[in-house]
């Protein structure tokens, strides 16, 4: 059936699944608009600013693990694009980006906004092209998606206006039944390492999604305790009595203790950067479906590549009678009673970690949390439950600001579930234009902005450096005030006496909320275990890792 390249590309991701395109129209990509329009398979989510439509794209194919589509028009709109597209490549999602481009027989003229998108997003891309043949284009469409979704990365068509108004065929799309990979391994040399062991402890990171369960049988049969990355929050009850948190700056101190007293790390399905944190003493045994992973990071005694669910359901090892776990058991009470303590400090000006764990309690059991970048990641961290059925996503490897607000807003579309942005005063400011696309679209988020008047994550990295506190501090307005302004319900809230209440009328607002917390900037997110001057040196030794 003859149409245009631009109707096709849209038809063709109708077919391939795709819910919803984030983006701003713009001239170049205005036939591409004019496509979404006619139908009625694609939502179209006008957004306020790229970066927002790209890690809302983001953000949703987290929560979702499907693909997900973004677009830019020339020049600058694609440009804006690119930190929302480093925030999918880095945490491994699946998103397409379109973007605009001005007609074929003007490239390479220095045109009115010319730039060389093929250049520009080839790094952050596992599949990069430039559709100039009409007759292609629903074999490029097709390919970008199957890249994106084999590959987990983002993959990038430039569309020259020109193009997108040429005609075309369309075809439907074929799609092919792909079967799971399932591993045959032989379990005995991890058996025998798991059986000699004497304090094995899992380590485990987002490769155990779907797979909570079988860990946690799997711990008990070995007497393990449990320790995560923090990418890997949510997939694990924090009141299970095997569950120590999350390691490293932003984790617990009975995490850090296992993995002192460690003989055995088993590695599932994580690739924990801050290698610092490590027992060098102990044996590793490493499983990871990525064979690139496998020995990345530490030195694995035994490898497997193949999924968490494979190795759990064929390494049968002994059931140990001594609990690894048990003995951890007063560590683990002893961080428990200091969080809470700090927890239930209601002094003023409001504790973060007060007003964390009071979210924690109102919110509903299964909710999504959204934890921006900075100190509300430590705040969330620590101070608010997780459990089987909560989801935490945030900005794990490219740790950028500012994905709370577009974060909660993607996710939304994709969920019925209460949706909770766990943000700061910095972070919320960056990209707060996107409270204007949750009005528009009725998108009932909740944003907490945790308002300290302060960069606080920088303040606290420049003392730990030994610099003194500068340029760090923040001229910021009512935030709940402008949430009144774009028409959302907007709260604000200075005394600890009415944090209760606030934090609950703001979870069963209907629809958006902004709940402006104004909490003590001098509060510091110490790690879970060392010294001031430790963790200056363990700073000093991770930038030195980075600079190596």
């Amino acid at each position: 059936m003859a149409t245009s390249v631009a109707n096709v590309i849209i038809d063709v991701l109708a077919d391939l699944g795709v819910k919803r395109i984030y983006g701003l129209p713009g001239d170049s990509i205005n036939p591409l608009v004019d496509a979404i329009r006619t139908q009625d398979r694609i939502k179209f989510v006008q957004v306020r600013h790229e970066e927002g439509a790209a890690l809302e794209a983001a953000f949703e194919a987290k929560f979702t693990g499907e693909l997900t589509v973004c677009m830019g028009t020339s020049g600058p709109g694609s440009i804006h694009l690119i930190n929302g597209l480093y925030e999918a490549k880095m945490s491994r999602v699946p998103v397409i980006a379109l973007t605009g481009q001005i007609e074929t027989d003007l490239l390479y003229h220095d045109y009115f906004q010319e730039v060389n998108l093929d250049r520009l997003f080839d790094d952050v891309s596992v599949f990069n092209a430039q559709i100039l043949n009409p007759e292609s284009a629903a074999y490029i469409v097709e390919r970008a998606y199957r890249e994106s979704v084999s590959k987990r990365g983002v993959s990038h068509l430039t569309l020259s206006v020109d193009v997108l108004r040429m005609g075309a065929d369309h075809r439907p799309v074929q799609h092919m039944a792909v079967e799971s990979s399932h591993f045959s391994i032989d379990p005995g040399a991890a058996e025998k390492i798991i059986n000699e062991s004497k304090k094995p402890l899992l380590f485990v990171g987002r490769g155990i999604i779907g797979h909570s369960d079988e860990v946690l049988k799997f711990a008990e049969r070995i007497g393990s305790p449990i320790i995560y990355s923090v990418n890997a929050k949510g997939l694990l009850d924090d009141d299970d009595p095997k569950v120590m948190g999350p390691l490293g700056l932003l984790g617990t101190k009975p995490s850090v203790e296992a993995m002192k007293r460690a003989d055995l790390i088993v590695l599932l399905g994580t690739i924990f950067p801050y290698v610092t944190f490590m027992n060098e003493k102990a044996e590793v045994l490493q499983v990871d479906v990525d064979p690139s992973n496998l020995g990345k990071r530490v030195r694995a005694d035994i490898a497997y590549q193949c999924t968490v669910a494979d190795f759990l359901s064929q390494v049968k090892p002994d059931e140990k009678p001594e609990k690894f776990y048990s003995e951890m058991s007063r560590d683990r009470d002893d961080w428990i009673s200091s969080m809470e303590k700090l927890e239930s400090d209601t002094s003023k000006p409001i504790k973060p970690e007060f007003l964390a764990r009071v979210i924690s309690k109102k919110a509903d059991r299964d909710a999504v949390f959204i934890v921006d970048t900075g100190n509300v990641t430590v705040w969330a961290t620590r101070h608010i439950r997780a459990s089987k059925e909560r989801t935490f996503l945030l900005s794990p490897w490219l740790g950028t600001m500012g994905v709370g607000i577009p974060g909660a807003v993607g996710v939304s579309f994709a969920t019925d579930r209460q949706v909770i942005a766990i943000t700061g005063d910095g972070s919320a400011a960056m990209t707060m234009m996107e409270l204007i696309t949750a009005k528009k679209y009725s998108r009932p988020v909740k944003i907490a902005i945790f308002n300290n008047s302060k960069l606080g994550m920088i303040k606290f990295e420049e003392e730990v450096m030994g610099y003194p506190e500068w340029g760090v501090d923040l001229l910021n307005p009512d935030f709940s005030k402008i949430a009144e302004a774009v028409g959302i319900k907007g709260m604000r809230v200075e005394d600890p006496d009415k944090v209760e209440d606030a934090v609950e009328e703001f979870l069963r607002t209907e629809g958006p909320a902004v709940l402006d917390a104004v909490v003590d900037g001098d509060e510091r997110p110490m790690p879970p275990k060392l010294t001031f001057a430790q963790v200056r040196g363990y700073v000093t030794s991770i930038l030195r890792e980075k600079l190596d």
